[in-house]
């Protein structure tokens, strides 16, 4: 489950439209898994990617930084903040690990497996070895950003990877964005499912 914190959801810092939809589905299909992994984006406060700390930009203005083409976000997720909380909707009783994503302050993480530069590792990839993981469903927020990446680096790193894709949310923030992402997806070998096609 890719990042169901509060602020990614409406009324949240970065809110992700119609988000809170994934509740029913993302409680529900818990009970069909044996391992249940969670990540959060946990962002100290004076991270590169936050708006409010370039002060000649504004939210969503694209920068470099460190080499990279970079989306400029509102601060959200910030450690120990309630928006970096898991939704009090989301039932976390089934939760095995949280994995804990752009923490550097000089480089985002999108994905759950590495920084945007793939030169820093979360310990993701090394749990799911270690529990003898092959197999690996994912939902999340948001379709267009943390959850592409995770699954494109999934696929990278063997694991066979199905998205499930009405417990996924994007931001949209250009038009075609959502689409664009699911289609890089399946490019890139991730089978897209829906929540029936596991609890049938």
């Amino acid at each position: 489950m890719v990042d169901l914190q509060n602020d990614f959801f409406p009324g949240g810092a970065l809110g992700v439209p119609k988000a809170n939809a994934i509740f029913p589905l993302a409680n529900q299909i818990q009970d069909h898994f044996e391992l249940i992994i969670a990540s959060k984006d946990w962002h100290p406060k004076n991270h590169k990617s936050f708006s409010e700390n370039h002060p000649s930009h504004k939210a969503f203005d694209i920068v470099e930084l460190n080499g990279l083409s970079q989306i400029l976000w509102p601060i959200h997720c910030v450690q120990e903040t309630k928006g970096a909380e898991f939704h009090p909707q989301l039932r976390i009783d089934k939760i095995r690990k949280i994995i804990y994503k752009g923490t550097d302050p000089n480089i985002d993480s999108y994905s759950a497996f590495f920084d945007n530069m793939h030169n820093k590792s979360t310990e993701l990839d090394l749990y799911l070895r270690n529990q003898n993981v092959k197999h690996l469903y994912i939902l999340g927020l948001a379709t267009d950003y943390c959850v592409q990446y995770t699954v494109l680096d999934a696929i990278q790193l063997d694991f066979k990877t199905s998205v499930i894709l009405d417990g996924c949310f994007g931001i949209n923030k250009s038009s075609g964005d959502i689409e664009t992402a699911i289609e890089n997806m399946k490019k890139a070998g991730a089978t897209i499912i829906n929540s029936h096609d596991i609890a049938c």
